[in-house]
């Protein structure tokens, strides 16, 4: 039995973060699933960016799309959902099997939208209807609009995975926009199961810290986080205010590790998949980390319930000058600045794209 099957025989689900018309084309994504256990994946604008500009999949339909008046984002959004719409087809046998808890493709909304609520909530509803399926999230970020939105787009029956979570204050109100969410829905008499994820972010910690403290402390800063924000999540899970919308029908809102790839060379390049296994919980994984898990992973022990030695190793950050909450916040916002980034390069690549197209048609 090869490590991806172990991690998921414990309980955590493993997510592909990648998405390209070459896997599914070349039938890599199947055997992924049919092989290392992958039940589900996530994109995000530079995903596809990387898709589109590296090769000619998608030269035909962007072609296509253009004769029929379709360009920039609305063109975008059409190709994303043709590749996650054939994804989430494979995925649909594991999405029925567990009663829609796993078995998720995930469309982020345009990054334009992180600071603007009634936008992000209207353009989540609009692609989730264009998409008609029903294993498909929505991405929206967790910036302060962002939060608002998420639980509206709840209130509305939109799934929804939650992303740029960058510590356990940001997960507890990503976590009570989605309560919020379901207790309106129970109150409105509406069906409370609206799935969602929580995407919590783990290497850019330490990334951001690298030159800022001891050795002995580098590459332990976003497990520190990670530990902390599973306690949290446990800790909600077991509360009276969970188990009554448990007992009206609700799902649990699920923990998911995200940015998991090890940007160290120093350091084992499944350091993080390794120190983040718990159950009922999701790790959604590089390609490149993935193929090196399942040949050369090591599967342990699971994630202290009790936090670990989380808050004895964040004390040993702050005392050598590190303020969680403030980079937190620093890193919420580089992470969104960095996706607008990626849409620019993403929405100039596909007119480049058909600029070229157009003229050597």
């Amino acid at each position: 039995m090869n490590p991806t099957q172990q991690l998921h025989n414990l309980g955590q689900s493993l997510w592909l973060d990648n998405i390209t018309r070459g896997l599914l084309d070349s039938g890599t994504l199947a055997k992924y699933i049919r092989e290392l256990a992958i039940t589900g994946l996530t994109s995000n604008p530079t995903i596809f960016d990387l898709a589109i500009r590296n090769g000619g999949f998608y030269d035909e339909a962007i072609q296509q799309k253009a004769r029929a008046g379709n360009d920039g984002e609305a063109l975008f959004f059409e190709l994303a959902l043709e590749d996650l719409s054939r994804a989430a087809q494979l995925f649909l046998p594991i999405h029925r099997a567990t009663d829609g808890a796993d078995g998720w493709v995930s469309l982020e909304v345009s990054p334009l939208l992180a600071d603007d609520a009634a936008s992000t909530v209207k353009s989540a509803l609009r692609l989730h209807q264009q998409a008609a399926c029903a294993n498909l999230f929505i991405k929206i970020p967790a910036t302060p609009a962002g939060v608002a939105a998420i639980e509206e787009s709840i209130f509305a029956g939109v799934p929804v995975n939650v992303t740029l979570l960058f510590s356990c204050e940001h997960y507890l109100a990503a976590a009570e926009a989605y309560l919020r969410g379901i207790e309106r829905r129970v109150a409105a008499g509406l069906d409370p199961r609206v799935h969602s994820v929580a995407s919590v972010f783990v290497s850019r910690w330490d990334v951001a810290i690298k030159d800022k403290v001891p050795a002995s402390l580098q590459n332990r800063f976003g497990l520190a986080i990670a530990q902390r924000t599973y306690k949290a999540y446990l800790d909600l899970l077991a509360s009276a205010r969970w188990q009554k919308l448990k007992a009206a029908g609700a799902t649990p809102q699920r923990l998911l590790w995200a940015s998991t790839g090890v940007k160290d060379p120093a350091v084992r390049d499944t350091l993080y998949l390794e120190a983040l296994a718990a159950p009922d919980t999701i790790n959604t994984i590089p390609e490149k980390t993935l193929l090196a898990f399942a040949e050369h992973g090591l599967v342990g022990g699971v994630m202290p319930v009790d936090g670990g030695d989380a808050e004895r190793l964040l004390a040993e950050f702050e005392a050598a000058g590190i303020d969680p909450a403030k980079l937190a916040g620093q890193l919420q916002r580089e992470g969104a600045q960095a996706f607008e980034k990626s849409w620019h390069e993403l929405m100039s690549c596909i007119q480049s794209k058909q600029a070229s197209l157009t003229t050597s048609a």
